[in-house]
Formats: C-alpha cells, sequence, structure tokens
C-alpha cells in the first residue's frame, strides 16, 4: 500500500512540474528574447551613420623611425 501511495504522490508531483513548466518557461523565454531585443535596438540606434568618416585618435608618430630606403636590397631573377 505504501508503494502505491508513493507511486500516485510522485505521478502528481511529475504532473504539477510538468503543467507549471508549459506555463512558466514561454515567458521565460520571451522576456529573454525581448532582452536581446532591446540590447539589438539599442546597439542599431548608437551606430553611426555610413558614409561618414570621424577619427577619434590620430596616434603620434614615433621619433626614431628608420628611413625606408636603409637596408640592402638584392635584385634576383629566379633560375628555372
Amino acid at each position: 500500500m505504501e508503494f502505491l501511495r508513493f507511486l500516485f504522490i510522485a505521478i502528481l508531483v511529475l504532473y504539477i512540474i510538468r503543467a507549471a513548466a508549459r506555463l512558466l518557461l514561454p515567458m521565460l523565454f520571451q522576456s529573454v528574447v525581448n532582452k536581446a531585443q532591446e540590447g539589438q535596438q539599442q546597439q542599431y540606434q548608437q551606430r553611426k551613420p555610413e558614409g561618414r568618416i570621424t577619427i577619434d585618435h590620430i596616434p603620434e608618430k614615433p621619433k626614431n623611425k628608420i628611413p625606408d630606403s636603409a637596408g640592402d636590397f638584392i635584385d634576383y631573377e629566379e633560375v628555372k
């Protein structure tokens, strides 16, 4: 008799959990999707318009720059 009572309660609890999951999980997923959409809309609104170029920072030129003509350049012909 104890086993049947345990089995009945276990099936009842699983049925309740299943029904609650069917109601709560779609709402949870919908809230996650809505947050992601809001984030995408904010990111889209913060974009700069296309076709415009802006420079935020111009890096300083290095002081000890080696000229491009420095060094040896050897002409060679490819031998087949």
